[in-house]
């Protein structure tokens, strides 16, 4: 089932082409190419019964066949059946056409009724046949609806799936029978059977729903490659050697003496298994998820600190200049005390202060060391890296994890990789998604903080919000204001902050307002972040940019403007800026009507919720896990079947199966993978 497209009858260069925009390449590609839906043209339906929305067969007897020139010419037909008529209405129709289609012709139609200005019901472009007698069978099995192309019809995808079908019996099933009968599910060419041409007494509601048994045998396969593919990504790389780390924990120790607080049960919980995986002679390879303010900081120091004793240095890698910028700041306010020197890297650092910086590195006197993707370009050199931590992984593309990694490769062993994230996932996402990961959740926010209150207001009521500021600001409280625009430039966005900020100033007389944008240079964002976290500035307008890494205790108003422009996850990192101290905090999320019916859930799930993990949940929902995690545009986690919220009962079974798979059937694997992931197994974290 390899074979090329172009073996297949009339595939020529130009279908070849088009066919390759939709990834099919091979007789088995267009086995897998499945149904976006499903037509019933199974049965005839008598005139008299349709309703406007129905997709139905009629046939009947052409009564009156005109051409009208209205706004545009069009070709009119009325045809009847003895129960009712309707009119068929083409705007495209040739002069053959005009000749054939005239009073007395019996049709036989398929197209959806609309109803009609003029009253009554029609039908616009139906496909159509002429009945020269009565023995025209209608179709034995619901017609298929393919994804397409420009220049690709319905009928030559059903022509060509149906010639692939023909050769379905070469198709090799790599999950065994054992594997499907545990799970209850069908073979491999009854379910393509069955998705391609589904009989007539299917249930239709169950393949609309992709809840059939054929659909769930194909969603299993699917999620059983993608979690062997993971597996297989997991198994390289622990299979290589790791830096064993097992210290007494003095530095820990001073680090917690040193706190005015004590570290959350979650905190130390999570502590403690990072310990045992760096203990181990193989890589870490470990996620910890925590809600915004949970204290991952401090885990990502413990971490650091474990590294250091043991004589090695650690690096810390943060997607963006800002949260990169708080991770240098946080790291240095608490290792500085235990004279350990941090290095700092990024892409906007002068020439004498990067070149001091990399001495460090590489002579060793810097023994951890904070950056941006700067951290992994070629002229840095670590004297004996043993911890990589990477911050919102997501936000990094495969090769980049992987080029600092690389850096710690010494002697044929690996650094122990620590990877943090802000973005609660849920379980199900987790299981799939990070299947090569050990993961932790620090499920518990520090004590003595207050829930933050979430309001949503129309920006018909500015003018109230801002007197909202003004009395918080009375109060000694600080607060932040958020411009957001649907546009990624950075250039509209400082454009909007600025004008925003202007307004702000003439609107709140006596009040101190800070602007930080992505425009400006990082010495001026510092200075201003440092002002406002010394209470020098009473307001900070900001993008979001903002969105992780800056803790104000101090600060208990929170606006978003243009709320509904934002996912729910990045309105929960912006809510999560507030909340931090001990003062009853407050979000207000102004948004311009009117809303659309995805921006109403949002908003709503913000108001009803502070939970981080609920948050993602509906956001899962809304958005599906390629745009959760961040990797539409990767084509990671793009199922071409599966999806997590919907086939999330199956995850368990996909788990058994698949480690069965590698125990009793090792050389199924390559061929599954193949059949599902081709080119994108090259997008997993750890390869």
């Amino acid at each position: 089932m390899t074979e090329p497209v172009t073996t297949l009858r009339g595939i020529g260069p130009k279908q070849a082409a088009r066919l390759e925009k939709l990834g099919i390449h091979t007789l088995t590609d267009l086995l897998f190419h499945l149904p976006l839906r499903y037509q019933d043209r199974t049965r005839l339906l008598p005139i008299g019964g349709l309703r406007p929305g129905d997709e139905a067969v009629v046939e009947g007897e052409i009564a009156l066949a005109e051409v009208q020139s209205r706004s545009r010419r069009m070709l009119i037909l009325r045809l009847a059946d003895g129960t009712g008529a309707l009119n068929l209405r083409f705007f495209h129709f040739s002069a053959a056409q005009q000749h054939n289609l005239v009073r007395g012709v019996r049709l036989r139609c398929f197209g959806e009724v609309r109803g009609s200005r003029q009253g009554g019901l029609e039908m616009i472009h139906p496909e159509y046949r002429a009945i020269q007698d009565d023995t025209l069978p209608v179709e034995d099995c619901l017609t298929p609806v393919y994804p397409t192309t420009e220049g690709l019809h319905q009928i030559t995808l059903r022509r060509l799936t149906d010639e692939a079908l023909a050769h379905l019996d070469h198709l090799p099933d790599w999950l065994p029978p054992g594997v499907l009968d545990s799970a209850g599910l069908p073979d491999l060419e009854s379910a393509l059977r069955t998705v391609h041409r589904p009989p007539p007494d299917v249930s239709v509601a169950a393949l609309l729903a992709g809840r059939h048994p054929a659909q769930r045998r194909l969603a299993f396969e699917e999620l059983v490659a993608h979690h062997l593919s993971l597996y297989r990504l997991r198994t390289r790389t622990t299979a290589r050697p790791a830096p064993v780390i097992r210290v007494d924990g003095n530095l820990l120790g001073r680090l917690r003496r040193s706190l005015p607080f004590a570290l959350t049960s979650a905190q130390d919980r999570v502590i403690r298994e990072l310990e045992r995986d760096m203990a181990r002679p193989s890589p870490m390879l470990r996620l910890v998820q925590g809600d915004v303010g949970s204290g991952k900081t401090l885990v990502a120091v413990a971490a650091c600190l474990q590294a250091v004793e043991a004589g090695h240095q650690a690096a810390v890698m943060a997607p963006t200049e800002i949260l990169a910028e708080q991770h240098h700041h946080n790291f240095r306010a608490l290792l500085g005390p235990l004279d350990i020197p941090v290095a700092w890297f990024s892409g906007r650092q002068g020439v004498r202060a990067r070149r001091e910086s990399l001495a460090a590195l590489a002579e060793g006197t810097a023994r951890v060391a904070v950056g941006t993707h700067a951290l992994f370009q070629d002229e840095v050199s670590f004297e004996d890296l043993a911890l990589v931590i990477v911050d919102e992984q997501h936000r990094f593309g495969v090769h980049q994890r992987m080029a600092l990694r690389e850096k710690g490769a010494r002697d044929g062993r690996l650094p122990h990789q620590l990877i943090m994230t802000a973005t609660p996932i849920p379980r199900t996402l987790a299981m799939t998604a990070y299947a090569d990961l050990d993961y932790s959740v620090i499920d518990e926010l520090p004590p003595g903080r207050t829930p933050v209150k979430t309001v949503a207001v129309s920006d018909t009521r500015r003018g109230e919000v801002v007197e909202r500021i003004h009395h918080a600001i009375s109060q000694g409280r600080q607060a932040y204001w958020v411009c957001t625009l649907i546009e990624e430039s950075e250039v509209l966005q400082a454009q909007a902050a600025e004008d925003t900020h202007a307004l702000l100033q003439a609107a709140l007389t006596g009040v101190r307002v800070g602007l930080v944008h992505g425009r400006m240079k990082p010495r001026e964002k510092e200075a201003m972040m440092a002002a406002f976290k010394a209470g020098e500035l009473q307001l900070l307008v900001a993008t979001t940019v903002i969105e992780v890494g800056v803790d104000v205790p101090n600060a208990s108003l929170m606006i978003i403007e243009n709320a509904e422009r934002l996912g729910l996850a990045q309105l929960h990192q912006l809510r999560g800026r507030v909340g931090r101290g001990t003062a009853e905090s407050a979000c207000v999320l102004l948004y311009h009507p009117p809303l659309s019916y995805t921006a109403q859930r949002r908003l709503e799930a913000l108001r009803a919720s502070t939970d981080g993990f609920e948050i993602a949940r509906i956001d899962l929902e809304l958005r599906g896990p390629g745009e959760v995690l961040g990797t539409r545009q990767t084509g990671m986690m793009q199922f071409r079947i599966a999806e997590i919220t919907r086939d999330q009962d199956l995850l368990e079974t996909v788990k058994a199966a698949a480690t069965r798979l590698m125990r009793e059937h090792p050389d199924h694997v390559e061929p599954l993978i193949r059949r599902w992931l081709s080119g994108s197994e090259e997008y997993g974290r750890v390869g």
